[in-house]
């Protein structure tokens, strides 16, 4: 499937529509304790592919207690993806259906609604500061934050050999650094530790794939990239 040109000029103006409600600051108390004091429920949304099917995916959302992490709720169903995936304007292709599993559980169990929601895709670092965390914040009025596998390289951000060093630095649990693009602006941060066990591991590769900015992906090739 591929996006007409007519298409991407559409989907760019309605990115720079919604990208007049991000809230980037903290507004929440929780966000601005060390300790998060006041955080008791993280949820996370993904969506998986079956291999050689493009149209088809699991939509998944998981709501954790925290910091118990115990899982409080979850709903995975498979979906109808009908738009194409274009590098940049993947939330067009997938918040639709991440929109619908926060409505579902919004009717259904309310009170278990997550207080943050971690998304398999990029917030503020993007081509046009709106990713697809973004995307899905904006739309569910949900604090989002983006989990994206590879480094999109805009502002200047550069995967070279000294972002690997600060990669290989990385130590103990909790430890990151600030992706921080020439103009200044800090657009993530980087925590990179799991997948050194992973490579440790004689695991068979999982033959789900998910969608990633440049190629598909199997999770385990995914998991494996730096």
């Amino acid at each position: 499937m591929a996006a007409s040109p007519g298409r991407r000029r559409r989907w760019e103006r309605e990115q720079a529509r919604l990208k007049a409600g991000v809230v980037e600051e903290d507004t929440e108390e929780w966000q601005k304790d060390p300790h998060f004091t006041g955080l008791h429920r993280v949820g996370g949304v993904d969506l998986s592919y079956i291999k050689g099917d493009e149209s088809r995916a699991c939509a998944s959302l998981v709501v954790l207690s925290y910091p118990a992490l115990e899982v409080l709720y979850q709903d995975c169903r498979m979906v109808a993806v009908s738009a194409p995936y274009v590098a940049g304007f993947l939330a067009f292709r997938e918040v639709p259906v991440l929109v619908e599993a926060v409505q579902r559980l919004q009717q259904e169990e309310p009170q278990l609604q997550p207080q943050v929601l971690l998304v398999d895709g990029n917030g503020l670092l993007h081509p046009r500061g709106f990713g697809t965390a973004c995307h899905l914040g904006v739309l569910t009025d949900l604090p989002c934050i983006g989990v994206a596998k590879n480094l999109l390289q805009v502002d200047g951000l550069v995967r070279d050999e000294l972002h690997r060093e600060q990669i290989r630095s990385l130590q103990r649990s909790g430890e990151a650094f600030p992706l921080t693009g020439t103009s200044g602006k800090v657009l993530g941060m980087a925590d990179i530790r799991s997948r050194e066990y992973l490579r440790k591991q004689p695991c068979a590769p999982v033959e789900v794939l998910e969608a990633s900015p440049d190629r598909w992906v199997s999770k385990k090739e995914a998991e494996l990239e730096d």
